[in-house]
């Protein structure tokens, strides 16, 4: 007993991702996964491939946004795409869940086995629970593993300036696999010229490991994601990225900006510190480098790597703020033109990783406090770091919004209005109605619906969801829905600012398209312009709305649609 009591590191890591794979495997498409940014997006996107067999293929457009090439949508060489590839969605998405955790924990072992050289089995309770605790962040579900594998890539590049070899080289050139340039692997690169040119400074003379890894990391980026790369680099069409507004905040905004990034992060990237890790961690800073002042030690300041890693959750947040300062952004934008409207202020998605190898370092040093209270100390604060994570009830918190679900279910008898997996692609529905109206790939709108609904059901639609498209396109689809931005400006300046999200609009409510079992709307009038559908090719409309001005919009009602599994009523119109 003694011994098994000795490893409750392993029970609570192990025992939380077999009750999480039992809870998602028992509930299977009934339970419920965030739709925001993620069923709207890449879940569909993953189907669509599956659906039009293309994720090899070169050359052909995929039946979205009017039909764009397939390379704008992830490549097939990283593993999120070997899982959709082999798997049904659901089970895949479930499977890169569970993946990240491991990925996690087994980067901050290797990670820490470094680090603490022979001293890791002392630490190894906080090493395993850190990891677990990193993995199990609720982040942006798409790039889970990309933010899983941080702690291994920096594994790597310390292994290669300690010891380089052929082995750690090919390591690193098979990352990006893991990873997503875009997102991740263009500030790891960058992260690492630093770290050669300080190296390099402070051991005078140039530091060849490090740069043959940039060469080396570059080069697997440039393989596995030579779609991307070649959309970079050799595309010459205008895409919405030139007219992307992301607005200029003053001085005090962006203050308030980099303050919220350190203290909080943001919604992609939430790494849940603020009410334990960040209050731990800032005491430890405070109290430290106090005695290293008292003492007179003042250059051990310098020399601490919690310091340092504190100093780089700074720098990120400082990052994140200055974005919002137009002057600088279009400082950027004029020195390397590829990047405009890129998002540099993704240096916060670093943080979370950050923020718990600075708690990793403060439990480390309770480990080595002389009496045993401090293991002690240790173990309950990561433990509470995970219980706080685990109940918190976070955008991407699959596992607690599907226990709270169900269990709300089982208690009182009554269904969440958040929809199911199941119930928010309701294939069985789409099935039936395709096959009433003799469905054969013609293109087609959601209204009502995103429109990665239609795209997971294997409908071609002109509308769509996605931040890099062609800039003609935007304008083209913009005149289907004129008629609605000229209603409500708010819609107007959203779609003319950004324009990642080229749906019908509704010409009164801010938004008619939701997640959610209860749906209303104050105007069954649709407010479009048939003639621009038509000239882009359109033939159906799939309404969650029974549209009152059918006929005078040239619109053939085409049947209505129920199905015993589905929250949805579906309306299906003709374009004459």
């Amino acid at each position: 007993m003694k011994k098994i009591i000795s490893k409750w590191y392993l029970i609570v890591a192990a025992g939380f991702m077999v009750f999480a794979a039992f809870l998602f495997l028992f509930f299977g498409e009934k339970s419920i996964i965030a739709v925001h940014d993620n069923l709207d997006l890449f879940v569909a996107q993953f189907q669509m491939l599956k659906n039009t067999d293309s994720f090899f293929a070169h050359n052909v457009n995929v039946p979205f946004l009017g039909g764009i090439s397939r390379d704008s949508l992830p490549s097939e060489f990283s593993l999120y795409s070997f899982l959709y590839m082999l798997m049904p969605s659901y089970y895949a998405y479930v499977t890169g869940y569970l993946l990240k955790i491991v990925i996690a924990i087994a980067g901050c072992i290797l990670l820490a086995k470094d680090f603490c050289k022979d001293g890791y089995e002392k630490y190894k309770p906080i090493v395993w629970m850190c990891g677990f605790a990193y993995g199990i962040l609720n982040v942006f579900p798409a790039y889970g593993i990309p933010f899983a594998s941080i702690p291994m890539v920096v594994f790597l590049v310390r292994r290669i300036i300690a010891n380089p070899s052929l082995k750690w080289y090919l390591c690193l050139f098979l990352y990006p696999l893991l990873s997503y340039f875009s997102y991740f692997g263009l500030f790891i690169l960058a992260y690492m010229a630093v770290a050669f040119l300080w190296i390099s400074i402070r051991d005078r003379k140039l530091n060849k490991a490090i740069l043959l890894a940039i060469f080396v990391l570059s080069a697997g980026y440039i393989v596995f994601e030579y779609r991307l790369f070649g959309l970079m680099l050799l595309g010459s069409e205008e895409t919405i990225r030139t007219t992307m507004e992301v607005g200029s905040l003053d001085a005090a905004a962006i203050v308030k900006m980099m303050w919220e990034g350190f203290s909080k992060g943001m919604f992609h990237a939430e790494s849940v510190h603020t009410y334990l890790v960040l209050p731990v961690c800032v005491l430890y800073f405070v109290i430290t480098n106090g005695f290293y002042i008292f003492q007179k030690r003042g250059k051990e300041i310098l020399h601490d790597p919690f310091n340092f890693v504190m100093l780089v959750l700074l720098f990120n947040s400082v990052v994140y703020g200055i974005y919002y300062f137009e002057g600088f952004r279009n400082l950027i934008e004029t020195l390397c033109p590829p990047l405009t409207g890129w998002q540099f202020n993704r240096t916060i998605f670093f943080n979370p990783f950050l923020w718990y190898a600075a708690f990793f370092m403060v439990l480390k040093r309770l480990y080595d406090m002389k009496k045993r209270v401090g293991c002690y100390v240790a173990n309950v604060l990561v433990f509470l770091a995970v219980l706080i994570i685990v109940f918190s009830g976070t955008r991407y918190n699959d596992f607690y919004h599907t226990s709270v679900a169900k269990a709300y279910e089982l208690l009182k008898g009554k269904v969440p209005d958040q929809l199911s997996y199941e119930e928010f692609y309701s294939e069985s529905l789409f099935e039936m109605a395709k096959e009433e109206i003799g469905y054969d790939g013609q293109w087609a709108l959601a209204y009502g619906y995103h429109p990665a609904v239609l795209e997971y059901n294997d409908i071609a639609t002109l509308d769509g969801y996605l931040g890099f498209y062609p800039q003609a396109y935007k304008e083209a689809f913009r005149k289907i829905i004129a008629p609605a931005l000229d209603r409500v400006p708010e819609s107007a300046s959203y779609y003319d600012t950004w324009g990642a999200r080229a749906y019908l609009y509704s010409g009164t409510d801010a938004s008619i398209v939701n997640a959610s079992r209860t749906y209303s709307v104050t105007d069954h009038d649709i407010y479009i312009d048939t003639q621009a559908i038509k000239e882009l090719g359109g033939k159906y409309i799939f309404s969650r709305i029974e549209i009152s001005n059918g006929t005078e919009k040239e619109l053939e009602f085409c049947g209505r649609y129920e199905d015993s599994s589905s929250p949805y009523i579906l309306y299906v119109y003709e374009v004459k």
